[in-house]
């Protein structure tokens, strides 16, 4: 139940509605509280359809919900100050060291400035939360849009699939290409698509994407 304990915790989810609205004063998008329920979720789901075992799906939703604490210190480096707020956190939960360490290096490293995939937890957190495309990410009027928004409003439909007879992952968007131009979405997210091909690479499988109907990765 270690899941369903973080997801409750009135600190996390203080420093989860923080972080945000930290963000949202500096224009980025949504980074709430049901972004990262997603991740979680989607970071638990890849693990166990790939036959990793329940603790480490476990860990996995756990590092999910709690990978993006650290925007409440500073946007800059907030992978690095996440893991160390939930080494903390994790240490009053009694969580083992082993525990802890596996998924203080996995927030450590989800961000693509300054981290990649080295284990199965941290492959399934970086793959949850890049692929969290999608248009009620964008809390802005039209008016105030940057490129970020433009691109995340732009997809009209947004849909994760793994194939666990093939062990692909693939994301498939519909991209209104009136909002946003295919080369504006690719200048943004190509560098996170990489990021999730070499998680996908990590736990033995394939990450492919999808836009349009056409196939890009």
């Amino acid at each position: 139940m270690l899941y369903e304990d973080i997801k409750n915790n009135k600190e996390i989810k203080e420093f989860i509605r923080k972080g945000n609205q930290n963000l949202a004063v500096m224009g980025y998008t949504d980074h709430s509280e049901e972004h990262c329920i997603l991740v979680a979720q989607r970071a638990g789901k890849i693990l166990d359809k790939f036959g990793y075992s329940n603790r480490e799906v476990e860990l996995a939703k756990v590092a999910g919900f709690m990978h993006d604490i650290g925007n409440v210190i500073n946007r800059n480096r907030h992978g690095e100050y996440g893991a160390i707020l939930a080494g903390e956190i994790l240490k009053k939960q009694n969580v083992t060291l082993e525990e802890r360490i596996i998924i203080m290096s996995a927030i450590g490293n989800h961000d693509e400035s300054t981290g990649g995939a080295n284990d199965p937890v941290s492959a399934a957190l970086i793959i949850g939360d890049k692929t969290d495309v999608r248009r009620s990410r964008v809390k802005k009027t039209k008016g105030r849009f940057d490129i970020h928004d433009r691109v995340n409003y732009a997809v009209t439909d947004s849909k994760l699939k793994i194939s666990v007879d093939k062990k692909v992952i693939s994301l498939n968007l519909q991209i209104d290409e009136k909002i946003c131009t295919m080369y504006e979405y690719f200048d943004i997210f190509l560098g996170r698509m990489m990021m999730c091909r070499g998680a996908a690479e990590l736990l033995g499988g394939k990450f492919k994407l999808t836009a349009n109907g056409c196939k890009v990765l």
